[in-house]
């Protein structure tokens, strides 16, 4: 039985297995919770691979391969079918996500063992993997938005998973209705492409597309607008400036949450968004360069505030945001395989560091302040080697994944087709405290002296079911981005190849001709000067490597060589210092201005003058008056026959008069 031809099992076994843990789990042992559980997503990720292997053997007459299932909703012109479709962009994010997902669900079985809530967390955890699988393989924009908002709901659950706690419930709410902003805009571009397209279907949108061009840059056109307002759902899923300040809050939730969903899946689901639509977004140049600019400013803005943290999970949180910055920053520029290729490469490297994190957590017994950790290099040391590997990856060593991912996106906004000296000129820098920010996190939690109370903390190495998920990810942190590994002497960029048909497939008309005639005249120029030598060492010693070294070292300056340096810098320019620690003040700021006023607004205006003055006194008024009209009326029935006799004579002596009356004025 072909996978292609059954798509709809990938979808269907995550859900039956939250249909079951959900319904029954509460019953059983944890092992057959596990087995459900883990099993469910292990099927799926088989499935996928069956997929792949089937997609490879398809030509390319029949790529994107697309699968009608039935119809699933019409009104007049507007239909939807739920069909999948499947192209190198979906093989890519659906290996990602059930692939992280299976790891961090075996993780799951040693970090929450001693949870109440266990078969509640699991069946979460596959409904989450069911909506984001939805959301890659959706072959429209409506079956995409399922996926949306049903990845936003599990996100909630699982934010607010330990419910008992108020901080939790305030993060789950904070992200619920932030990330609805958002999606307010998304739905409107959605409703706008539909009015544009008459279809929401990306092989009717995007044919019609190929036949429209490029929009100027002296006013919004339609193709703007709708991207712009899918981006706004970008911002808010994806949490990038303004809307990013529901993902530090999320770190409430168990560590597992934090590295498969706020790290390694959902919030990357904007950056898919803005590549799947790639060819309305190529037409768009305002649009572009909006993702760009957002994106290298919280790239920035974001690894400015990760530097002061002392929270260890809120400094990974802060990472993530700045990091789908530079997603959002390749996107933007044109470069939307690099933008891929980073959100691969850093689900493998953010996702390690995250559960490499939970084990350091674990084996201090809960505590997540890194100013109480610190010697903990031995007595973890696969923690510790783990969360070294996934360092030196997001740091852009050379060699790691993250070198070549985010030195690609870097390279296209520096020379790139849309390249920006400024915006190449933040990212860069951004790197750079990137860096910094991690190496301080390694240094404050693995080095120097033990700052936690030995007598009452024993120390020790998580687990098996942890450490291994934990090895794998620090596998794929060191040899995920070789697939670009060739472009650095001038060959094959693997993983750009790969992706290529699904960027270039709806290109604007002569725009590829023409890049790879330049390409190929200025290979043609440079083929006798070629040397690959000389290419590597270029490439390995560029701006972006540069930088990151500067920022080890630097940090290595201050916490291990002069580890009092920091609190005097703190001192000398202590206006800026606090304003960082106080993450510029923005959640504070947001409550002032929109929230407290809405309060107000809520309490005094529309519940107090609304609901109870309007609208509950009209009501009340009417029944008061209709209560003192019974009241007269009640009077009348006194039981006394004579006056009951009196009201008989007196009503039909009127009703007499009436029509005596009504009689003498006919004729």
């Amino acid at each position: 039985m072909p996978i292609l031809d059954h798509l709809w099992i990938i979808l269907a076994l995550p859900l039956a297995g939250a249909a079951i843990n959900g319904l029954l789990g509460w019953k059983w042992p944890k092992s057959v919770i596990n087995t459900i559980g883990i099993g469910s997503v292990a099927l799926s990720f088989l499935a996928v691979l069956e997929a792949t292997r089937e997609f490879a053997q398809l030509p390319a007459s029949q790529i994107p391969f697309v699968k009608d299932f039935f119809t699933w909703m019409t009104a007049g012109a507007f239909r939807v079918d739920f069909a999948l479709q499947v192209d190198q962009l979906t093989i890519v994010m659906l290996l990602v996500v059930t692939f992280v997902s299976l790891l961090v669900h075996i993780y799951s079985t040693g970090y929450m063992a001693h949870d109440g809530g266990y078969c509640r967390f699991f069946a979460y955890m596959n409904l989450f993997v069911f909506f984001m699988l939805t959301l890659v393989l959706a072959a429209n924009l409506i079956l995409l938005f399922v996926g949306w908002e049903g990845v936003g709901l599990c996100s909630y659950l699982l934010i607010g998973f330990w419910f008992l706690k108020k901080s939790a419930n305030d993060a789950g709410k904070k992200a619920f209705i932030t990330t609805r902003i958002g999606d307010m805009g998304f739905t409107i571009g959605i409703l706008l492409a539909f009015w544009t397209f008459h279809s929401v279907d990306y092989r009717t949108m995007f044919s019609q597309v190929a036949k429209m061009g490029v929009e100027g840059t002296a006013g919004i056109g339609v193709l703007t607008a709708i991207c712009l307002l899918l981006f706004a759902g970008a911002i808010g899923k994806s949490a990038q400036l303004p809307l990013y300040v529901w993902l530090p809050d999320a770190m409430e939730g168990p560590t597992p949450v934090s590295a498969l969903i706020h790290a390694a899946t959902m919030v990357t689901a904007g950056v898919y968004m803005v590549a799947r639509m790639n060819p309305l977004f190529s037409r768009a140049p305002i649009a572009m360069f909006v993702v760009a600019a957002v994106g290298a400013i919280t790239a920035f803005y974001a690894a400015t505030i990760g530097l002061l943290q002392t929270d260890i999970k809120k400094v990974l949180a802060y990472s993530t945001v700045s990091q789908l910055g530079y997603m959002f920053l390749g996107c933007g520029v044109g470069a939307y395989a690099a933008g891929i290729f980073h959100l691969m490469t850093h689900a493998f490297f953010k996702g390690l560091l995250f559960l490499a994190a939970g084990s350091v957590i674990h084996a201090v017994g809960g505590e997540q302040d890194m100013r109480r950790m610190g010697g903990l290099r031995k007595k973890i040391p696969v923690t510790y080697w783990t969360m070294l590997i996934a360092t030196l990856s997001i740091a852009g060593i050379p060699g790691f994944a993250g070198f070549f991912s985010k030195d690609e996106i870097l390279a296209a906004a520096g020379s790139g087709p849309h390249a920006n000296l400024w915006l190449w000129l933040i990212g860069l820098i951004g790197a750079g405290l990137t860096s910094f920010y991690m190496f301080r996190l390694v240094f404050l939690t693995f080095f120097g002296k033990a700052r936690y109370d030995e007598h009452k903390v024993h120390v020790h190495e998580s687990p098996k079911n942890i450490t291994v998920p934990l090895m794998i990810l620090a596998f794929c942190a060191i040899f995920g981005g070789w697939f670009a590994a060739p472009h650095l002497v001038g060959g094959t960029d693997y993983f750009e190849a790969f992706l290529h048909p699904v960027f270039s497939a709806y290109h604007v008309q002569g725009a590829v001709e023409q890049q790879a005639s330049l390409a190929g005249s200025a290979g043609a120029e440079a083929g006798m000067a070629h040397n690959p030598a000389m290419e590597l060492f270029h490439a390995i010693t560029g701006p972006p490597v540069l930088i990151a070294i500067a920022g080890l070292l630097l940090a290595w300056w201050f916490y291990i060589r002069k580890p009092d340096a920091p609190k005097k810098v703190a001192r000398s320019v202590h206006g800026l210092y606090t304003l960082v620690l106080n993450k510029y003040y923005v959640d504070e700021l947001y409550l002032a201005v929109i929230i407290r006023p809405l309060l107000w607004i809520s309490t005094h205006v529309l519940w107090h003058t609304v609901d109870v003055g309007m609208i509950d006194g009209t009501l009340n008024g009417t029944a008061s008056a209709a209560r003192a009209a019974g009241g007269e009326l009640r009077e009348m029935q006194s039981g006394n026959a004579r006056s009951y006799a009196t009201w008989v004579v007196v009503g039909a002596v009127g009703f007499t008069v009436l029509l005596v009356g009504l009689w003498l004025k006919v004729r």
